[in-house]
């Protein structure tokens, strides 16, 4: 039995439409939150699989899997180096132009530069 499309059915549209009623000011705050900034960075997984995998295959004898340690390594020092780069260019204050995801220090300079004016 099917009830719910008859439940539906009874509730017509509404005659009229609804107001919008504006509670806050529509308009951006001047400034962002660095909450969103706080997510661990997950690298080299797939290093790190592969790593996994050879060891379990060889009882945990690193001697036997010297190419993945190699490739591993090599991953997180590349991760680390792109790290501090990234972290130099914030506390400079270098805007990289063209880049997808700013830092929210650098948003909040942006907004600063180009105020919202009503």
């Amino acid at each position: 039995m099917k009830i719910l499309p008859t439940l539906w059915a009874a509730r017509g549209n509404p005659k009229e439409p609804v107001p919008f009623q504006e509670i806050l000011p529509l308009k951006l705050r001047p400034f962002v939150s660095g909450k969103g900034d706080k997510t661990s960075n997950v690298c080299c997984i797939y290093e790190m699989s592969v790593l996994f995998g050879c060891l379990k295959e060889n009882e945990f004898k690193e001697s036997a899997c010297p190419k993945e340690i190699k490739a591993f390594q090599k991953c997180f020092s590349d991760y680390n180096l792109q790290k501090r780069i990234k972290k130099e260019r914030e506390v400079k204050g270098i805007m990289t132009p063209g880049e997808h995801k700013l830092p929210y220090k650098q948003l909040n300079k942006l907004l600063r530069m180009y105020p919202n004016v009503k």
